[in-house]
């Protein structure tokens, strides 16, 4: 069931950062593509740049992230390539999956799955199976009714470990995951980890949300006959309460930090800083970079210090 490499004319292993074109990158956004950046560059790898735009999609956001990724001075090889031109990829994996007895058609809404109790084994919210044994008859008359159908997953594990650079081994939940929505796009998990086999990306950094995630998307990665990546989940960007930085937070995004006096390379140096590194250029950075070394703990900015053209929060 596995899959041809995308490019299959250079088989040198890549890393990625792949946004959501739903609005413009913050701070937090940024160091995690500088991270990715950093993490592909010192170890040989290419670094390729995949716009994720299956979901919500803000016109001309894509256009403002790669202008600041580029800002920044981070560079990466080969055209950008976007989800939304590799939708016959997608299906030819859930066709895969559906010829191997791996899917079933679900009709519960959002509101049913968050009101029934939990599956047996899986963890809190974890879809608890309702449609999987479903009869013939009784799928018939659920399309009768006019519900649209989700197709999911057929998992026959309730955990799967993975191995992480920074957080070691990591053992997490799996369910049986969405692969087209009932709206009959493809859904995020399982079109993600046809990306990165099909690109040759043999390395995934990202911030350590997406984590408890993981052990489903590599699980799907084997059922398809597809290598699981590396991974390195690093720590987010917070505010002082603890949650993900937002916009409310204060001048958070690169035209932000323009329009306060800052330049390019001042932001980059900040967030160099923030991982204990010093530099305003990315070589300059990654010259000093060593994994090891990078700090554990999320990095709290202060509304008000955001405010101030130079200040480091």
């Amino acid at each position: 069931m596995a899959a041809v490499p995308d490019d299959a004319a250079d088989p040198t292993p890549a890393g990625r950062y792949a946004p959501s074109p739903s609005g413009d990158l913050h701070l937090g956004n940024l160091r995690t593509a500088l991270l990715a950046w950093l993490f592909a560059r010192s170890t040989g790898r290419r670094f390729l740049l995949r716009i994720d735009d299956l979901d919500r999609v803000r016109p001309g956001a894509q256009e403002r992230q790669l202008a600041d990724l580029a800002a920044l001075g981070l560079d990466w090889d080969g055209p950008v390539v976007r989800q939304s031109g590799r939708l016959p990829r997608y299906d030819a994996a859930i066709e895969r999956l559906t010829a191997a007895g791996r899917t079933y058609e679900c009709y519960c809404t959002r509101r049913e799955i968050q009101q029934a109790a939990t599956a047996p084994h899986g963890p809190m919210g974890a879809y608890p199976g309702t449609c999987r044994d479903l009869t013939e008859a009784a799928r018939a008359r659920k399309r009768a009714e006019g519900r649209p159908a989700a197709l999911r997953l057929r998992a026959d594990v309730h955990e799967f470990t993975v191995h992480d650079q920074l957080h070691g081994d990591y053992r997490g939940p799996v369910d049986d995951v969405v692969l087209r929505r009932g709206d009959g796009i493809p859904a995020y998990n399982l079109a993600v980890v046809v990306d990165d086999a099909e690109q040759g990306v043999d390395q995934v950094v990202r911030g350590d949300d997406l984590l408890p995630s993981t052990p489903r998307q590599a699980y799907l990665a084997t059922l398809l006959g597809l290598p699981v990546p590396h991974y390195a989940h690093v720590p987010l960007v917070l505010n002082e309460e603890g949650k993900r930085l937002a916009k409310r937070d204060g001048a958070v995004t690169l035209a932000d930090r323009r329009a306060l006096g800052n330049t390019p390379e001042q932001v980059l140096a900040l967030l160099a800083g923030s991982l204990g590194l010093a530099g305003n250029t990315p070589s300059q950075v990654l010259a000093r970079f060593d994994p090891a070394l990078l700090p554990g703990q999320p990095w709290i900015v202060s509304p008000d210090r955001l405010l101030q053209p130079s200040g480091c929060p």
